[in-house]
């Protein structure tokens, strides 16, 4: 039988690589295997100029993703983290893809997901596996940069994530640059939380993909970030 993340999962993987005791987790303002914060808008010049009015900092064109209908701009977090703005592509306007579709419809920028890198994705999905839990992938992707550079990477999605406030993870291909590395710089994640009506059931799953995530109590479940940079904080939602 297939089952949910739980206590079977951390029975199963106890001991590698996978969890930790959710009170191992030094105390943090940012999940230490965040990779990057999807933020979505209806238009991507307007999402630049939504960033750049609070941050000070404007986001470089990234490129567009053939097939799924949206394009991006990026913005370097740090050191391997970054601010990815997504919205759809002018170009695909016949994508039936549902974060194109539900991109379209947003009266303003909001979090639309986040993306953590376990490490080996291969190794991470058979834990995963080994444990019933459901998922999808890794799936190959990439994305040619304006300068004609390709990078690419690999995703596993989680089938369960009803909250939607549990990542993706990625892992990167060994010859592709970090989009962090030459993004446009000068901004940090200050914080990066989720909130949720059951923070004791999101932490024991969150630790139990190594994640820790601060969790605070909350009627409604969101995704929250602050990052700030040299012309003033963006705080953002989901």
């Amino acid at each position: 039988m297939r089952t949910t993340l739980s206590r079977r999962m951390f029975l199963v993987v106890t001991g590698g690589a996978l969890v930790a005791p959710l009170t191992s987790f030094a105390a943090s303002e940012v999940p230490e295997l965040l990779d990057h914060i999807l933020l979505g808008c209806n238009d991507l010049d307007r999402g630049i100029a939504f960033v750049e009015e609070r941050t000070g900092v404007r986001a470089a064109f990234g490129g567009v993703h053939p097939g799924r209908g949206t394009r991006n701009a990026l913005l370097s977090l740090g050191e391997r983290r970054y601010l990815e703005i997504m919205a759809p592509d002018p170009e695909q306007p016949d994508a039936k893809n549902p974060l194109a579709l539900h991109l379209r419809k947003l009266p303003e920028p909001r979090i639309v997901g986040w993306a953590a890198h376990p490490g080996d994705l291969v190794s991470f999905a058979k834990k995963l596996r080994d444990a019933g839990v459901a998922f999808e992938g890794p799936s190959p992707g990439s994305r040619k940069r304006p300068d004609g550079r390709v990078l690419q990477w690999q995703t596993l999605t989680l089938k369960d994530n009803p909250s939607g406030l549990l990542p993706f993870f990625i892992e990167w291909s060994a010859d592709s640059l970090h989009p962090s590395a030459d993004a446009p710089a000068g901004c940090n994640l200050i914080r990066f939380e989720a909130a949720t009506p059951e923070p004791d059931k999101l932490s024991k799953t969150a630790a139990l993909l190594l994640l820790d995530l601060p969790i605070i109590k909350n009627e409604k479940l969101q995704l929250r970030a602050t990052i700030a940079g040299p012309g003033g904080e963006l705080s953002a939602t989901s």
